[in-house]
Formats: structure tokens, sequence, C-alpha cells
């Protein structure tokens, strides 16, 4: 298999470890995982993704991650091969969940992140991975490492993101759009919306599994980046022998 540069989009209160399984499982050229910590606005985040990535690359990005790979699209559409879009939505945020993002953020700064992590870890995963302890720990692990106020600056990006609906129709690279059935974070339906409308799009469900599907399913998720990213290998050694259209 011809291999492929790698960006992987963490999502909130997300680290590398997001995609530990993933970066380690999966053959490429080099994985980066992008920098969601440092700026105000999920537009922000793509332009500075934009301006570190190799020229052209291979998209991965889940929850907010998805956000950010979406302005991607919107912003330099030409750098990008192939899209795998994880437990997110094209939709701006409703006005419900612009209050609970504030209560969250109150709540890290008022009682600490942990204090956050915790909650969120049963809405986060799917009924069998809210017993795992272990991967409770990782969540909360980097839950602690981004800290309250990153938490507050990334939740300020999100509830300002501009609403992408209009762009996912004209997304023409391969994209898998991929969640799990049991995702109380952003529904399953999100990602079938999307892959209804896109003229490469296809769609990988994971029963049983929440919002985390990289780390509650990693073998799943790896095996589904893996096939498209052969897809995507494929298609470009294609485009390689037939040459130019003209």
């Amino acid at each position: 298999m011809n291999l492929t540069q790698i960006v992987m989009i963490p999502g909130l209160l997300c680290t590398d470890d997001l995609y530990r399984d993933q970066i380690a499982s999966i053959p490429s050229d080099g994985v980066l995982v992008a920098d969601t910590t440092s700026d105000p606005t999920i537009t922000a985040m793509a332009e500075r993704l934009v301006e570190v990535a190799p020229d052209r690359f291979f998209l991965c990005g889940l929850s907010m991650g998805g956000y950010v790979a979406l302005e991607v699209l919107r912003i330099a559409p030409e750098r990008v091969t192939a899209l795998v879009l994880m437990a997110t939505s094209a939709k701006a945020d409703t006005a419900e969940q612009t209050a609970m993002r504030r209560r969250l953020v109150k709540l890290a700064h008022e009682k600490g992140i942990a204090a956050v992590a915790e909650i969120l870890s049963d809405q986060l995963l799917g009924p069998s991975g809210r017993t795992d302890r272990r991967l409770r720990q990782r969540i909360a692990a980097m839950a602690e490492a981004i800290g309250a106020d990153v938490f507050w600056r990334q939740q300020e990006a999100i509830i300002g993101r501009r609403d992408q609906t209009s762009l996912v129709p004209h997304i023409r690279v391969p994209t898998t759009l991929l969640a799990g059935t049991e995702d109380q974070i952003i529904s399953p339906d999100r990602s079938r919306e999307m892959a209804a409308v896109m003229p490469a799009g296809t769609l990988d469900l994971l029963d049983g599994v929440g919002h985390m599907v990289t780390m509650e399913a990693p073998d799943a998720a790896s095996a589904v980046i893996r096939r498209h990213l052969q897809r995507d290998a494929s298609v470009a050694s294609d485009q390689l022998v037939a040459g130019p259209k003209l």
C-alpha cells in the first residue's frame, strides 16, 4: 500500500491520546496531531493546521475535531486527499447546547476539571465503556492535561463555529462518516444526514459504542481508517497511471 501523510484533529478536552491506538496501528508516512488548544475559534484552529500540515494529507477529526476538519475543507479543500469524520456534526450549536457548555465551564472553574471529566465520562461512553475504569482514567488524564482555561476557550470556539450544512454536499473527496450507535453527545443521525448528501460519503456505525469511538472501539475505528486509507492510496495510484484528464 502506498503510504499517506495523516493529520488527526483531537476533540474537546482531548490530547493525542485520543488517537493512541490508531497512530500505533495504521501505516503512514507520518501522523500530525493538530493543535486545538491555542486558538479562540474553530477557523483559527483550521488555519493553524493548514499552515503546518503537508501539502496534501489524509484528514481525520472527531467531534470538535470534525468541526475543525470541515473548516479545513472550506478554506483549503485542495489540500485534503480524503476525510474521516467521527462522531461529529455539520450543524451549529443550539441554544440548549450552548447553555450546557457554559454550565460545564462554570463547573470546571468552580470544582475543577476532574469534576467535569467525571460527569462527561458517563455521556461520552457507551454502556460497556462506562464501567471501564482504565478508559475513564484516560479521559480524566486528557482533561487534566487540557485544563479549565483551555476547556473554556475550546467551548467558546465551538459555540461560535459556523454552520457547515451547506458545505457538506460540496465535499467531493472520499469521506467516511464514523459514529457509535449509543452516542449521547452527538446523535449518529448527524452522521447519517451528512453521508446522505455527500457525493463520495460512506457511513459506518459501531453498535453499542458511544462518542469516543477511537478509544472505546479502537480496533474497529482503526480498521475503518485503514480501509479508507487503502481506498485513498488506490485512487492516487490510478490517477498516476491514468495521468491528468484534459
